[in-house]
């Protein structure tokens, strides 16, 4: 069997829908099956901007689900992240008309109902409604990360958590809670949304078009493989080396066994990664940020057109809290900060108006 299934291709559902029959999913589907698809609709934005699952990729799944595999029922779950609307990013996503026209449940996780676990020794909460499920479907994409370095397969699951264990998770240390909660949730099939992802930053803006998709069962060879994609090197991402210690999967060989779909259609796309977040880091002094409230100050430093702040000027994060540092804060963790801005978290525009003014 291959390892990887790739698919190159201009129409995602119609790419999707090829990726499905050659793997024979119908043959691994449970009849009857209550089924959880998971997509990245990190905020509100259209796929085309490089940070969220297109709609017509889970269409087609939905409709794969539907005719060939009997299915009881389907619900597409996704929380966005901390600050932004999950309902918002379903409606501008276009999951709201998808909904209507295939009977589809559509869950906030950051409504559900909760489940404790212990995995590596962390205390975990887990939205319930992936432990139910006959059979879940992860459906990331494949982009550049701030603090990650990179998101796929495996931190798509983060996703799965309540907003509070968002915050918890980056006031711990990320990579490991991350490796510790795929221990816990391990979708049956990933089908990753390559077609435009931006692969240097989790919000998007700056999208890659590749028109490319993959699918496959194994997550750390996934991301492991598809690191290479976007120049990262799979060793550098730690929440990923922990997964494959831990027994989540195994990392990519060398030459991989790929089904090739589509190969004819395969643009000829180089991407060499330029180094503007790593760059801006430098002027962070960063302990515990959030990713929401983290972006948004890497977006706002990155549109500053003036002078720039001094090196590890501006402090974020959960680690200044009840603190009276000196220099400058960003979200209400910093409060204590001489030069403070509030927000939980404040959008990248109010960060650059502020910026201006220091």
């Amino acid at each position: 069997m291959p390892d990887i299934y790739l698919g190159h291709g201009k129409d995602c559902g119609l790419l999707t829908a090829r990726l499905l029959e050659a793997a024979d999913i119908k043959s691994r589907v449970p009849k009857n099956a209550n089924v959880i698809i998971k997509p990245n609709l990190v905020n509100p934005t259209k796929p085309e901007h490089g940070a969220t699952t297109h709609v017509g990729i889970v269409e087609a799944i939905v409709c794969y689900l539907l005719e060939q595999c009997g299915v009881k029922s389907i619900t597409v779950a996704e929380g966005a992240w901390i600050g932004a609307k999950t309902a918002e990013a379903f409606s501008v996503c276009g999951y709201n008309e998808l909904a209507k026209k295939y009977g589809v449940k559509l869950l906030d996780t950051k409504k559900d109902k909760l489940v404790s676990v212990t995995a590596r020794g962390i205390d975990l909460k887990v939205c319930a409604a992936f432990l139910e499920a006959d059979y879940f479907v992860n459906v990331p994409v494949l982009k550049g990360h701030s603090q990650t370095k990179m998101t796929c397969c495996l931190k798509n699951l983060k996703g799965c958590i309540p907003d509070s264990e968002k915050s918890r998770y980056h006031q711990i240390g990320l990579h490991k809670p991350i490796a510790a909660l795929t221990t816990v949730l391990k979708p049956d099939l990933h089908v990753i949304d390559s077609i435009c992802g931006d692969p240097t930053f989790e919000e998007g803006g700056r999208p890659l078009q590749t028109d490319r998709m993959l699918l496959g069962f194994d997550p750390v060879l996934l991301d492991s493989y598809c690191s290479g994609l976007i120049d990262v090197d799979y060793r550098a991402v730690r929440y990923l080396c922990l997964a494959q210690e831990w027994g989540v999967g195994k990392f990519s060989p060398d030459k991989p066994n790929i089904c090739e779909i589509g190969r004819e259609n395969r643009p000829d796309v180089a991407f060499t990664r330029d180094d503007t977040v790593s760059y801006l880091a430098e002027f962070i002094e960063e302990d515990g940020a959030c990713s929401a409230c983290y972006a948004a100050l890497i977006s706002a430093l990155n549109q500053m057109t003036g002078d720039m702040p001094a090196d590890g000027e501006i402090k974020i994060g959960q680690g200044f809290r009840g603190q009276q540092p000196d220099g400058v804060g960003v979200g209400n963790c910093t409060a204590g900060c001489a030069k403070h801005l509030s927000g939980c978290p404040p959008t990248a525009a109010e960060m650059l108006d502020f910026l201006r003014t220091i």
